[in-house]
């Protein structure tokens, strides 16, 4: 549709249509994010009436590109990229569509077409219009080829099959090239999955968890910016994703490294597989009936900001755990501080320091 004008003739006909057939007209409007605001105002009125069905396709997010009052009265419906196993299929049919005279008794070798599924990056369009043009370089009985396949894109296959072997061992070289230290090496990795056609938000996950388990309090600052690296993804996608995933991936890459918390969080499930649900002491227990404080809830709870520097010595772990230690932060970075201040309270609760006041008022509910 050309605009406004195209609209109010295609809605003149619908309102006819329902008035003299009682037939709904369904609307098709391919990105309709080329729409102003102020055309796709004109839909409102008539899809709220019913004259129209409207199906709008956008490839931009319909959160800043379609009108709000339109999308309030919308379903939205995300399509995902296609697999390369789906479009295997679609250029399957195509090839042996005889309404398409390049496709007829063509033979397709395995591994250019694997290539192909590969580099449409979930396009199917891009997958269809490379073998039309593939087909159409090709002699008459001839089959088409890996290499005939490169010269069309212009592009050489990678050694990376997803989901098998080669998959897992780049990752398995990205992470290990970012546990240690190495960000050159992080990169290339990084940047044979990209070439690869890898999924850009597998690789953000595991820089997550990267950012979490190998990181860890060292520098807090790289899991916010992992996250922040997802977010970038989801907003301004492929190939211009690239940038704060090299970003990421060099942060992290020179960021000082702790897995105090992953290693500790494992001890800390094994000790509860073990020991299972040990009751939780009674002093930092809530007490929000007469009954619960009469059985001694709450009572000698120590509320941490009634004491000098916000900390209140007092025992947190069931009985049977006093003193067990799972979070053993090391010297490097941020977490070097954490450990300092650990010790220091380790220090305040050995029995000879001057203890503070007993018990908090009943207003904490924490």
């Amino acid at each position: 549709m050309q605009g406004i004008k195209e609209v109010r003739e295609i809605v003149q006909q619908a309102k006819e249509e329902k008035a003299y057939h009682g037939r709904k007209t369904l609307l098709f409007v391919d990105e309709i994010h080329r729409f102003n605001k102020a055309q796709q105002d004109a839909f409102l009125p008539h899809v709220e009436r019913g004259d129209i069905i409207l199906i709008g396709a956008t490839t931009e997010n319909p959160s800043f590109e379609v009108n709000s009052a339109l999308l309030s009265r919308s379903r939205v419906f995300v399509l995902q990229s296609l697999q390369p196993e789906e479009i295997r299929v679609l250029l399957n049919r195509a090839l042996a569509d005889a309404r398409w005279p390049e496709g007829q008794n063509i033979q397709v070798e395995d591994e250019a077409l694997d290539f192909l599924c590969e580099q449409a990056q979930g396009d199917a369009r891009v997958a269809l219009n490379t073998l039309e043009l593939a087909a159409a370089t090709v002699e008459k009985g001839r089959p088409l080829t890996l290499e005939t396949l490169q010269e069309v894109l212009q592009k050489k296959p990678l050694l990376y099959d997803k989901g098998a072997e080669e998959h897992y061992n780049v990752i398995s070289a990205f992470i290990k090239s970012l546990r240690g230290s190495d960000p050159d090496a992080a990169l290339y990795w990084l940047a044979r999955m990209i070439e690869a056609g890898e999924d850009p938000l597998f690789i953000v996950r595991r820089l997550v968890i990267f950012a979490a388990e190998d990181v860890g309090n060292a520098d807090p600052r790289g899991l916010e910016l992992a996250v922040a690296t997802m977010q970038a993804l989801h907003f301004v996608g492929m190939p211009e994703g690239r940038i704060p995933l090299a970003q990421a991936t060099t942060y992290l890459a020179t960021a000082p490294k702790s897995n105090a918390s992953y290693v500790g969080i494992g001890e800390a499930l094994a000790e509860v597989r073990k020991s299972g649900a040990l009751p939780v002491p009674l002093h930092i227990r809530n007490a929000p009936t007469g009954l619960m404080k009469d059985l001694g809830y709450h009572q000698g709870y120590r509320y941490a900001h009634d004491f000098e520097g916000g900390f209140a010595p007092q025992q947190h772990l069931p009985d049977s755990l006093k003193n067990r230690r799972f979070y053993r932060p090391t010297d490097r970075g941020y977490e070097k501080m954490i450990g300092e201040r650990m010790r220091h309270w380790h220090n305040l609760s050995r029995p000879e320091q001057k203890e503070g006041p007993e018990e908090k008022p009943e207003n904490d509910t924490n």
